[in-house]
Parts: structure tokens; C-alpha cells; sequence
């Protein structure tokens, strides 16, 4: 057998092959087409030329391409060599036109104005009216630049600032409520409107007999307690009996104020200015 019988043939390669490659000794394919592998690319293999761009630098507009050039060279943004910066705006110019016209659009717009800038550079400067010099031709594009250069630094202060969604999220925990529904409080000026509105009442029927009477706060806290049992709210106008006068309605409101405060019964409302009710804090045995 000869030598050149005795050589293994790899996949892929022909008798006739020459000495096999690296990545056929290695096999290691560099692809695969429909499904099998393919250790050399084709000779007839086409790559258009901007199959693959990489754009270094990307611009949001002509002040900020200016901003990069200024910038970039260390110019003075108050004296600025329009020759030099013309210059190299045009060439990205040209080369934003080569490949996409509508984008090239605004950019030609700035070139013109600086175009017309620096002709006017070239002219000798008149004098205004009142003798003073006339204006530097650069002036208004400075003013802008510098404003831009203002919101830039603005925008990019504020994209360094904690953002919900991208630096942190918001912790959710849920916590099981209890089933008793929790009823808003009473606030002291709605309650004084609701005991005036009981005394104009009792002034409506009132008697003008004489008599001694002793009042216990105790006594009426209990009857306030009895007429509360089995009811699961009492209107607050219910509480009091207007027929037995003013003197009863004192020592009645007092003797509620008194279980409120023991937190023997609740003043409650539904909502914010709607009917105050009564009841037991406590269920009864």
C-alpha cells in the first residue's frame, strides 16, 4: 500500500483534496447548511460591502455633532476657527448623504448656516447706528451651543438619578386584612354640628314646669348600654329624647362621651359628612 493510499480522508474532503486545513483537522465547522457542516465558505460566497457597519459615534443632531467637534479639539466654543470646524462638518456631511438623504436633511440645513457664517467672517464688519461694533457674526451659534451644551449636562445629571423600572423596583407584600370592616372616625366638629342640631330640637319642645331632679351619668350610661344591645348601629338623634329637656340631653351626651371614652360603644360614620351612628365596641355576652 502506498503513502498516499494509507492517508485517512476526513469528511468533507476528496481524494484529490490537498493537505486538509486546520479547522478539518480540528472539526470544527464553521457552519452548517441544511444541516450539514461546512468547513470552508464558498468560493462563489458574495458579502455586500455594508453588510456590517459599526458606527462609532452617534449624533442626535447638528448642535451636538458641532458641540463634538468643538469639544473634541479642545476649541475655544467663544472664538470659534469656522474653517476647521466647516470642514469637518461637511465631510460627516457627505458621508450621513451617501446613506441616508432624510437624515442628511437637517444637517445640511446647520452646514448652509455655517456656510453664510463664515462668509460674513469675511467680510470687513460694518458699525451700527450708535457707532458701537457690529455683532459677531458667531454669536448666535455660540448662544445655542451653549444652551445645548446646558440641557445636555442637564439630561444626562438627571439620567444618573435612581429610575423606577431600571435601578430599582418597587416591593409589593401582600397582608391579609382582617374580614371586619374598619369604619372611619368621627371628627369633633361634625359631632358638635349633630349635638346643636339636638338641642334646637329639644329648645322646640320644651316645658317651662319647675321641678328638682337628680341626674346619675352612670344611670344613663347603662340605659344608653341596654338600648344598644341587639342593635348593630343606633342613630346618634335616637340616643336622645328631646321631650325630656336640655337637662337630660346634657347629662345623656355626657354619659356617651363617657362610654367613648372607656371604649365601651363607637361614634362612627359610612363616610365623611354622612349620618353619625352608635354602637357596642364589645359583643355582649
Amino acid at each position: 500500500m502506498s503513502e498516499a493510499d494509507s492517508k485517512t480522508l476526513l469528511p468533507g474532503q476528496s481524494p484529490d483534496a490537498p493537505e486538509s486545513s486546520p479547522e478539518v483537522i480540528d472539526q470544527v465547522a464553521l457552519a452548517r447548511l441544511y444541516g450539514e457542516p461546512l468547513f470552508a465558505l464558498p468560493q462563489d460566497l458574495y458579502i455586500p460591502p455594508d453588510a456590517l457597519e459599526v458606527f462609532l459615534e452617534a449624533f442626535e443632531g447638528p448642535l451636538d455633532l458641532l458641540l463634538y467637534l468643538i469639544r473634541k479639539q479642545n476649541f475655544n466654543i467663544l472664538d470659534i476657527p469656522m474653517l476647521d470646524v466647516t470642514r469637518q462638518y461637511m465631510a460627516y456631511v457627505d458621508e450621513v448623504r451617501s446613506r441616508n438623504l432624510e437624515l442628511a436633511a437637517e444637517y445640511l440645513l446647520m452646514a448652509a448656516m455655517l456656510i453664510e457664517i463664515k462668509s460674513r467672517m469675511l467680510l470687513p464688519p460694518k458699525k451700527q447706528e450708535d457707532g458701537e461694533e457690529a455683532e459677531d457674526p458667531r454669536a448666535e451659534l455660540v448662544r445655542r451651543l451653549l444652551e445645548y451644551e446646558q440641557m445636555k449636562l442637564a439630561a444626562q445629571q438627571l439620567g444618573q438619578l435612581p429610575t423606577y423600572g431600571r435601578d430599582f423596583l418597587k416591593a409589593t407584600v401582600y397582608i391579609e386584612q382582617s374580614l371586619q370592616p374598619r369604619f372611619p372616625d368621627v371628627e369633633v366638629s361634625e359631632l358638635q354640628a349633630a349635638w346643636r342640631d339636638i338641642l334646637k330640637r329639644a329648645k322646640l319642645v320644651q316645658s317651662h314646669k319647675i321641678t328638682r331632679e337628680e341626674l346619675s351619668v352612670r344611670e344613663y350610661m347603662s340605659q344608653i348600654l341596654k338600648q344598644l344591645q341587639g342593635q348593630r348601629f343606633v342613630e346618634f338623634e335616637r340616643i336622645f329624647n328631646p321631650e325630656k329637656g336640655s337637662t337630660v340631653l346634657v347629662v345623656t351626651f355626657i354619659a356617651m362621651l363617657e362610654l367613648a371614652k372607656e371604649t365601651l360603644i363607637e361614634i362612627t360614620q359610612a363616610e365623611a359628612y354622612a349620618p353619625i351612628y352608635v354602637r357596642l365596641a364589645y359583643t355582649p355576652v
